[in-house]
């Protein structure tokens, strides 16, 4: 008996320890991987030599959009003043009031300036720093978040620094943050995986009950912000509900009432009002119901019967199965698998239930391939890159010093975007695709890249109130292998003016192509547009209000 009581301490000071450096290597993973960020990022784009105009324009993809609500917030005299502006905005969308805060997600923007202005950042950081070290510091949770994860599932933090490491070496896949900072998934996914860390611990075996209700407030609090950012997000949580679902059916769980009560809550939560009553009417049933853990021996190679695994395993089959379906979706489903390929190596209890004796050979191979793929992440931290595009600096120059204050303009929706961040302009569409409205107004702006009349055009463009119109020759002239692929050729099935028949492709429209049209400065063209700039890439063309007509 005194020896059993002596023994006792000591390993509760051994765990101590263990969970001390664990916690101290998630926190050290976290905040490399965000200078790693910050350095990559100063090298790809020179951002730290450029000009305030080139930094904008970085933003690429029409993310730039949500920088300007973030710049206009702070050029507001108040907070409050500048959020009301966005509830009732009628400077972005020409002919339109919309609530900017609610259709675009500018949470994050709304926050992100507050805390700039209440904090006095302002004297020694500028808004563009601060704003890019705002989205690093949360991919530096990101990657801390799944670190845990794969800490939890194996029982090892050597897992979480592998689960790192691998989400490094697959940063094209596991990332969009390096090319299109603003973007709404940027924001959301680091608090989606602090959530998915919390779900792990609370499913997870042997935890008190202090543990659990920290695990549940934390799922609580990053779920509501999760939802609150990134206008996507019920989808997401809607494949994790699911996957609880499947949990219970299957009966991998003692207790009906944990499944049931996180299944209750997500479908609640989902209904950007009842959050507060929904937590403390589980946080009661939490308190109240009866232990929801067992004891399940993993050293007896059991790990099957763990719920926090099966629950990763049909995490990773559903999410799986949507980025072969979806691209994008890669981006959720790749830091994941690296997170359960890390604790799939690292546990020493999967291996008593797999192969106990490949476990030296298959872990000293794959943690070879992470000292392989090292020298390339490094090499991309010492390799200064070139970007350099004077074309669309000169078109926003332009805009800024020729157009009138109060000249809407009409183009891409990506392009638009650059437009609406560095001269403030009015524009006929945004980049937000889950606007039905936004949506056909961009499609009838995209009609100058059709087989339509000038008089055509016209009329959509006034329609819209629209001053400028800018044609990109990217996309009038664009050139792919795959057939109706391209916008243009996406314009000319819908409208009719083409159509492919077993190979052979038939046009059925009198007119050609617009934007190719309108370069050559002919009568119909000329009555109705002037042109006021073009450089290689673009093509700026005023919308006149007064029609002459010259044959």
């Amino acid at each position: 008996m005194l020896t059993y009581v002596s023994a006792a301490p000591a390993r509760f000071l051994q765990h101590l320890v263990r969970v001390f450096f664990g916690c101290l290597a998630a926190v050290a993973c976290g905040m490399l991987y965000a200078g790693y960020l910050s350095t990559y990022h100063d090298r790809k784009f020179w951002f730290s030599t450029r000009q305030e105009l080139e930094r904008e324009i970085t933003f690429q993809a029409g993310s730039g959009l949500y920088y300007y609500y973030y710049k206009r917030m702070l050029a507001a005299p108040s907070f409050e003043r500048g959020f009301y502006e966005l509830m009732i905005d009628n400077r972005t969308v020409a002919g339109q009031t919309i609530n900017a805060v609610e259709r675009l997600s500018l949470y994050p923007e709304l926050i992100t300036s507050y805390i700039y202005r209440v904090t006095g950042s302002q004297d020694f950081v500028e808004p563009i720093y601060f704003y890019v070290g705002t989205v690093f510091g949360l991919q530096a949770v990101y990657v801390t978040a799944l670190f845990v994860c794969s800490w939890v599932l194996s029982g090892t933090w050597v897992a979480g620094m592998l689960a790192v490491a691998w989400y490094v070496i697959n940063r094209p896949d596991t990332t969009k943050v390096d090319h299109a900072i603003p973007l709404r998934d940027n924001w959301a996914l680091p608090y989606f995986s602090c959530q998915v860390a919390a779900l792990t611990g609370f499913l997870s075996n042997n935890i008190s009950s202090a543990t659990e209700m920290f695990c549940y407030l934390t799922m609580s609090a990053t779920t509501f912000i999760f939802l609150l950012v990134w206008e996507h997000s019920h989808y997401v949580l809607f494949i994790q509900g699911l996957c609880l679902f499947l949990l219970d059916s299957f009966d991998l769980v003692d207790d009906n009432s944990l499944v049931v009560f996180c299944i209750h809550f997500i479908v609640e939560i989902s209904s950007h009002c009842n959050l507060l009553g929904v937590v403390m009417l589980n946080s009661f049933s939490l308190c109240s119901g009866k232990p929801m853990k067992t004891n399940i021996r993993l050293e007896d190679g059991r790990i099957g019967e763990q719920p926090e695994v099966i629950y990763h395993v049909f995490h990773t089959v559903f999410f799986g199965g949507l980025a072969l379906l979806f691209d994008g979706m890669k981006y959720i489903w790749t830091p994941y698998v690296c997170m359960f390929t890390a604790f799939g190596v690292c546990s020493p209890d999967l291996w008593m239930t797999v192969f106990k004796w490949l476990k030296l050979n298959i872990s000293c191979v794959l943690l070879s391939s992470v000292m392989q793929y090292s020298p390339r992440v490094l090499a991309e931290l010492s390799d200064l890159q070139e970007f350099y595009d004077p074309d669309t600096v000169e078109l926003i120059s332009w805009i800024r010093s020729h157009a009138p204050v109060a000249a809407v303009f009409a183009g891409s929706p990506q392009m638009l975007g650059t437009v609406k961040l560095c001269s403030g302009s009015a524009v006929t569409s945004l980049p937000l695709y889950s606007d039905v409205n936004l949506l056909r107004r961009t499609e009838d702006t995209y009609q100058v890249y059709a087989m339509r009349s000038a008089e055509d055009i016209y009329k959509i463009l006034t329609s819209q109130k629209t001053n400028y119109v800018i044609i990109e020759e990217s996309i009038c002239n664009e050139l792919s292998f795959s057939k109706a692929c391209r916008i243009k050729d996406l314009l000319d099935i819908t409208n009719g003016h083409i159509v492919y028949d077993k190979g052979e492709m038939y046009s059925f429209s009198k007119h050609g192509r617009f934007c190719q049209e309108i370069k050559l400065n002919y009568s119909p063209y000329t009555n109705y547009f002037t042109r006021v700039f073009w450089n290689r890439s673009y093509h700026v063309y005023k919308v006149n209000s007064v029609i002459s007509f010259q044959y």
